[in-house]
This record gives structure tokens, C-alpha cells and sequence, in this order.
């Protein structure tokens, strides 16, 4: 097995040598952080910049090994909840969750993916009753989600194949016992690519 620091080097050697992240870094600048031994900052960026590409999921395993490696629990968490996606595609939603007064939760959630709520998303059983599903849930960049507030989010559904027919403007509910705690707008449904 390589140490974390080799496999930082294979994963900069693997990605397009023009591939850069949202912010503008490029694998160039990932090389330079690993030759200054800036090693979290160098695995961030790789992390980015490859999740502004679609890379094979050999490629987030590696980064999700050099990330446990080097006992960075959430980049860890990330590469793995991407090499998910790759294997059994994902579903984004724009997600408002209630207000606490609105019978809502009364506290904020940790946003990387440790959430399995329930979600109605338009299913019925065979006696007419609705069924939810269930789906860990990452927020997009951000570290927590609270009452009465808004962001992108990922889904990872138990049973990705039952959430296919979804398409963009799908309006599904989120849960955490009877009633319903937030309402997520479909942005997308990627299917899988491995």
C-alpha cells in the first residue's frame, strides 16, 4: 500500500493536466502545495478540482485512502460520498428546512452526509398510503444546516432505483417522523457512471 503523500502524487498525475477547481486552483497548483508538504491543503484542492471534473471512481478511492491515511475524517467522508455517486448516481435539491415554530426541527444538523431522514417523493404503497424513503443527506458548502434555512444538497438513497424517475422541478418533502420537516426542489438526477 503507497502512503498518503504517493497517492496525492498519482492523483494530481491522473487528473487532466488543464483541470482546475471552482475557485481557480489548478492540478499545477496541487503539485506545488505537495512538493511544500502542504499535505491538507493539497488533498482540499485535488478534492475540488475533482469534483469540478467527472473522474473514475479509482480515483476518489485513492483520495479517500491518502485522506484516512492522514486521519482527515471529513475529506474522507467526502471522496467516499463522491465515489458513491459514481457508482450509483445522486440526486441535488434545492432544500428549505421549517422553522422550528413552523413544526420543523429545533436545531441544526451536521451537513457531511451523517443524516438519513425520510422522503416523500411520491411513491404509494399497495393499500394507497404514502411511502418515504430514505437517503443520507450532504449539504453543499456548508458545515451545518439549520431551522428556516436554505441550501443545495445531495441525496444518497437506500435504494437508488427507486428514485430514477425523479427529474428537474420535482418537488419531494423531507422527514424525521410524521410530519414534514423541510421541502427540496429536484435540480438534478445523475445516474450512475461506473
Amino acid at each position: 500500500m503507497d502512503d498518503a503523500f504517493t497517492l496525492l502524487r498519482q492523483v494530481a498525475d491522473l487528473l487532466p493536466g488543464d483541470a482546475a477547481a471552482e475557485c481557480g486552483m489548478t492540478v499545477e497548483d496541487a503539485r506545488e502545495a505537495i512538493e511544500l508538504q502542504e499535505w491538507e491543503m493539497a488533498l482540499d484542492l485535488l478534492i475540488e478540482i475533482a469534483e469540478a471534473h467527472p473522474v473514475p471512481l479509482a480515483l476518489w478511492d485513492t483520495l479517500a485512502e491518502a485522506a484516512r491515511q492522514m486521519m482527515l475524517d471529513h475529506s474522507r467522508r467526502r471522496s467516499e460520498w463522491h465515489g458513491w455517486e459514481v457508482r450509483h448516481g445522486t440526486v441535488r435539491a434545492r432544500l428549505t428546512l421549517l422553522g422550528a415554530d413552523e413544526g420543523g426541527r429545533r436545531s441544526a444538523f451536521s451537513a457531511d452526509g451523517q443524516l438519513r431522514p425520510l422522503w416523500d417523493i411520491g411513491g404509494r404503497a399497495a393499500d394507497g398510503q404514502r411511502e418515504v424513503r430514505v437517503a443520507r443527506l450532504w449539504v453543499e458548502r456548508v458545515q451545518e444546516l439549520g431551522p428556516g434555512e436554505t441550501a443545495d444538497v445531495r441525496l444518497a438513497p437506500l435504494s437508488p432505483e427507486q428514485w430514477r424517475h425523479l427529474k428537474p422541478g420535482d418537488v419531494i418533502t423531507m422527514h424525521e417522523g410524521r410530519p414534514a420537516v423541510g421541502t427540496a426542489t429536484v435540480i438534478e438526477v445523475r445516474p450512475p457512471r461506473a
